[in-house]
């Protein structure tokens, strides 16, 4: 589950002049907004066109950002007092498009992807741009939380109104809101007539297109050592997510804890370091890599068929990287020795 953040600032500038008569130069600037730095990279022939495409994506994440940031002050905290104290929220057309689509992404993982579950995160004190250093929460405390067992499940959307019937529904949408936002920022540079970019939220990224004569090639970071542990080329318009337990953590008593706190146990999930989801859809791809990194060795070939993901590369605690048959067929690994099964994708 991976924290929205409010502020928005232009820290780099468009880097690569074109003229009329040049080849398209890929321009590239750096933002920091979604609580992390999002590098913008536009392969475009006039350099005036790549300005107004970062222009458009910092537009869109900032409305993003500010609409469903988990613990700043604004309207998703207003919307969670509401539901706290079961009142009926009148919602607008895209806040109910945003959260059909968390609604329909949870059911499918069997409420692994489980957005509702905010007060635990909070708990864990997750709920802070720097988490205190504080000892985790009393087991008490998360059996009291998860006897309430909030769902995407106990939510009702019309076109107009959100009621939910369990009041410790509580919304973070750390796992989904990054990807959705991604989503309507390329849309909006399609729209423009971008066809060649990359929106690269702190490796979680989607790209259109290709470099050139040359797809994009995208790094997946090792998740317990400096560098990457495989590479990626991009084939037209695809997202590629990863989910982590070295993202967001703290250490205490020698143990590490992590942000992907897993529904059923109310602990950090612990069968996985790290997942990687390879989709079309930025916001599917953010939530099902949540969701498969919860699910672990044993449960994710299944979940990944319910929601309809079928590229994917998950390490466990051993560093043994299980990959579904259609993530094998493209993924590069970049590390020696590595321990590698493939699973049959129609088990």
């Amino acid at each position: 589950m991976k924290p929205l953040w409010l502020s928005l600032l232009l820290i780099a500038t468009l880097g690569i002049t074109a003229c009329s008569e040049a080849p398209p130069q890929v321009h590239k600037a750096k933002l920091f907004t979604l609580g992390t730095l999002v590098d913008v990279s536009v392969h475009h022939l006039d350099k005036a066109s790549a300005q107004q495409a970062v222009k458009i994506i910092e537009d869109e994440l900032a409305i993003i950002n500010r609409q469903w940031h988990a613990w700043q002050d604004g309207p998703l905290m207003q919307i969670n007092q509401q539901l706290a104290q079961g009142k009926t929220i009148t919602i607008d057309s895209s806040s109910h498009h945003f959260l059909q689509q968390a609604q329909r992404l949870a059911a499918n993982s069997d409420q692994l992807f489980n957005p509702t579950i905010g007060s635990l995160v909070e708990q864990w004190g997750f709920h802070s741009d720097d988490r205190p250093d504080a000892a985790p929460p009393t087991k008490k405390r998360i059996n009291a939380a998860r006897k309430q067992m909030p769902s995407m499940a106990n939510i009702t959307l019309t076109a107009t109104t959100l009621t939910s019937n369990n009041p410790a529904v509580q919304f973070d949408f750390g796992a989904f809101g990054k990807g959705y936002a991604i989503d309507r920022a390329v849309e909006q540079l399609k729209q423009a007539g971008i066809k060649d970019a990359i929106v690269n939220a702190g490796g979680d990224l989607r790209a259109i297109g290709s470099k050139g004569d040359r797809p994009w090639r995208i790094g997946v970071r090792h998740p317990s050592e400096a560098g990457v542990i495989a590479s990626i080329e991009t084939d037209g318009d695809e997202s590629v997510f990863t989910s982590g337990n070295y993202e967001r953590f703290f250490d205490f008593d020698g143990r590490r804890y992590h942000h992907i706190i897993d529904p059923r146990s109310g602990y950090p999930a612990n069968d996985a370091i790290s997942v990687t989801v390879i989709h079309n859809n930025a916001a599917t791809a953010d939530a099902a890599a949540t969701a498969l990194f919860i699910a672990g060795t044993t449960q994710w070939p299944q979940i990944a068929k319910q929601m309809g993901i079928d590229e994917v590369m998950l390490i466990d605690n051993d560093l043994t990287i299980y990959m579904s048959a259609k993530m094998a067929q493209r993924i590069q690994i970049e590390i020696d020795d590595a321990q590698i099964k493939i699973i049959d994708d129609e088990r």
